[in-house]
Order: structure tokens, then C-alpha cells, then sequence
């Protein structure tokens, strides 16, 4: 009798084993377009025998645990590939928009101003006596000159709009890590009994796949199956069931940034000093923000500075060089300022805005009526 129940046993573990691996299979099946998860599959062991005399009788299987499958090593390399891809991508999204600034294939732009701001001067050297000539050249140099603001003002709108989106990634890594030290906690709890954590590992690595995308980040995981997480060299926004946020505040001009763009911020103790980890931060979509904003857009606005303020000095130098149509010493053309901002602050002289016939029409007389232009 006692085999008979035996084997009876056996068919109802059996059953049971199916039964649990067919509500496995519907789990993947239902969570096939869920991001991050990992196909699952029922470990099976031979069930203990039973000794019956000299004979070891089979007790058939027996599901040991629901395991995950996916590949430890292949996880870590794509994690650290995200950091890249999120760095580049970011990178070539600001860039096209810089690009647009300088694009002169549909409208004009400093190219053809200055190609014209020097073309009508040629044509009054041409033609002195006339005021369209003359009135031609104040048009197209305040045009130059708006347009020098224009690049100026594009290209600090787009810093504006980087710091924008830094404040915004910084608020989206204060969310993930928070999510993490919980999910921490909740793994931890589940393996107590040495049960896989499956569900929660998938959504735990899946967030460290989305931090790595967003800044450089380094983690490892303990014994207690909990992980610790570093942004940069410095900042540990994760530590078992704990947290802590990153700042981004608008600060001083300093030697690689200009006044109020934002810089990043790291707490350790909620009573403790913020320590600036923006240097810190090199990769990722943050890291590719503080490179383009601080480095390709300040080089931009560097070399459009000196341009503007090479053409305010020279022409300036010339025009001096020159008399008016009143026969008098010409004035400077363009206002005089300084290097920084030159490209924001350039404006013609207000007196040739109100009497075009300032502008110079000769060089310095040494003989009366010598003809020399």
C-alpha cells in the first residue's frame, strides 16, 4: 500500500512541478515587453530516495527555486557602455543645435554680414560723394552687428537651456538612487531565505543601466546582496538602505564657466558643507551637458568675442585715420568696449546713427586737393 501512495506522491509533486513551471513561462510571457527583465526558468533536483531494504527507491523531482537567466559579466560591459552612449548622444544633441547657430545654407549670416559690411565700404570708397553709398554702409555694419548678437544670444540661450536639463538629470539621479537603496533593502529581505530576489534584481539593474546612462558611476555589490553606488570619484548616492541626493545650484563665473550656469553639488550628511563634484563628472549625459556648456560653447563664445572685438579695433583704427564729409577728423566707427562680451555689447558710434555723413571719406590731407582718397 505504502508504494501505491508513493508513487501517487510522485505524480502529484509532478504535477505540481509542471504546474509551477507553466506559471513561470506565463510570467515571461506576460512580461515580455517589460524593460529589463530577465527570462526565468524552475531549477528541478532529484527528489531525496527512499531506502527500502537493498533497494533505493526514486522519489521523483522536486522545484528548487525560480532562477533568472542572464549573463553577470555581459550586464556589467553594457552598463559601462551606457555611460559612453549617454555621453556621446547628449553631445551630438547640443552640438546640432549649435550648428544651426552658424547654418547659412537658408539664412544669412555673419559670413555674409561681414562679406557685405566690407563690400559697401568699397563702394564708398568708389563713390565718397554720394549718401546712398554712405547710408549703405551704416545699414549693413548695424546689421553685422546684430547679427554678432544674435550668435551671441543663441548661444548663451542654449547654456541656459544645458543648465536647464543638468537640473533636471540631477533630479532624475536623486529618484533612481532613492528607488535603488529601496530595492536594496527589499532584496536583501527576500534572500534572507535564500530565495532569488528575481524580479527585484531585474528592476535594480535596469536602474543602474539608466544611472549609468545619465553620469559616470561606479557600484558594486556585497555578500548581503545589497549594492553601493559612487557618482564621479567621491559622491555615494547609494549605501545599502541609504541615499543621498545631488545638488545642481547656479554659481559664481569661474575660470571654465560663466555667471549663474549651474554646477553640481554632493551632501554626504545632511548637516554637512556641499562639496562641487562638477569636474568630477565626465561622462553621461551630465558629464556631456558640463563639457559641451563649459568647453565647446564657451570656446564659441570665446572666438565670436575676439572676432567682434578684432573688427571693432580695426576699423575703428582706420576710420580715425580719415576725415568726414564736414572736412573735420573722422570719429571711431564702432563703439569702443572691451574684449569680454564684445560680441554682445558692439554698436556703432551714436553720432554716425544720426548724421551718415560722419563716416570718412578721405585719409589725411598733406597737400589741399591732391585727390588722394
Amino acid at each position: 500500500m505504502s508504494r501505491i501512495w508513493s508513487m501517487m506522491d510522485i505524480g502529484r509533486r509532478t504535477m505540481m512541478n509542471s504546474q509551477t513551471a507553466l506559471q513561470t513561462v506565463s510570467h515571461n510571457i506576460a512580461n515580455k515587453e517589460t524593460e529589463g527583465f530577465s527570462r526565468q526558468r524552475v531549477e528541478q533536483q532529484t527528489n531525496v530516495p527512499t531506502g527500502m531494504g537493498k533497494l533505493r527507491m526514486g522519489n521523483g523531482a522536486r522545484a528548487v527555486k525560480v532562477t533568472r537567466t542572464n549573463n553577470p559579466y555581459l550586464e556589467k560591459q553594457i552598463q559601462k557602455e551606457s555611460v559612453n552612449l549617454g555621453g556621446s548622444q547628449t553631445r551630438a544633441e547640443v552640438l546640432a543645435r549649435v550648428e544651426q547657430v552658424y547654418n547659412e545654407q537658408v539664412n544669412k549670416g555673419l559670413n555674409k554680414y561681414m562679406a557685405e559690411f566690407f563690400n559697401s565700404f568699397r563702394e564708398l570708397s568708389n563713390n565718397p560723394e554720394s549718401l546712398a553709398a554712405r547710408t549703405l554702409v551704416k545699414e549693413s555694419s548695424d546689421f553685422l552687428a546684430k547679427d554678432f548678437k544674435r550668435v551671441n544670444n543663441q548661444l548663451k540661450e542654449i547654456q541656459v537651456d544645458v543648465d536647464f536639463q543638468i537640473a533636471s538629470h540631477v533630479q532624475e539621479i536623486n529618484s533612481i538612487s532613492k528607488e535603488v537603496a529601496e530595492l536594496n533593502q527589499k532584496i536583501q529581505v527576500v534572500e534572507l531565505n535564500d530565495i532569488p530576489a528575481n524580479d527585484e534584481r531585474d528592476r535594480r539593474e535596469l536602474l543602474l543601466k539608466k544611472l549609468g546612462e545619465l553620469v559616470n558611476i561606479r557600484y558594486s555589490e556585497g555578500d548581503d546582496g545589497m549594492v553601493n553606488v559612487t557618482a564621479g570619484s567621491t559622491a555615494v548616492l547609494v549605501s545599502g538602505h541609504s541615499q543621498r541626493d545631488l545638488i545642481a545650484i547656479p554659481t559664481v563665473e569661474g575660470e571654465s564657466k560663466r555667471e549663474g550656469n549651474f554646477e553640481v553639488f554632493y551632501k554626504a550628511t545632511d548637516k554637512g558643507t556641499p562639496v562641487n563634484i562638477t569636474k568630477q563628472l565626465t561622462s553621461g549625459r551630465l558629464g556631456g551637458l558640463v563639457q559641451t556648456r563649459d568647453e565647446t560653447i564657451n570656446y564659441l563664445l570665446d572666438k565670436v568675442d575676439k572676432m567682434a572685438y578684432s573688427l571693432i579695433k580695426e576699423v575703428n583704427k582706420a576710420h580715425v585715420f580719415g576725415y568726414d564729409r564736414y572736412d573735420r577728423p573722422a570719429k571711431e566707427f564702432f563703439k569702443s568696449i572691451e574684449l569680454k562680451n564684445a560680441s554682445e555689447h558692439i554698436a556703432l558710434n551714436d553720432d554716425l546713427i544720426r548724421d551718415v555723413v560722419l563716416c570718412l571719406d578721405s585719409r589725411p590731407r598733406v597737400l589741399p586737393r591732391d585727390n588722394r582718397m
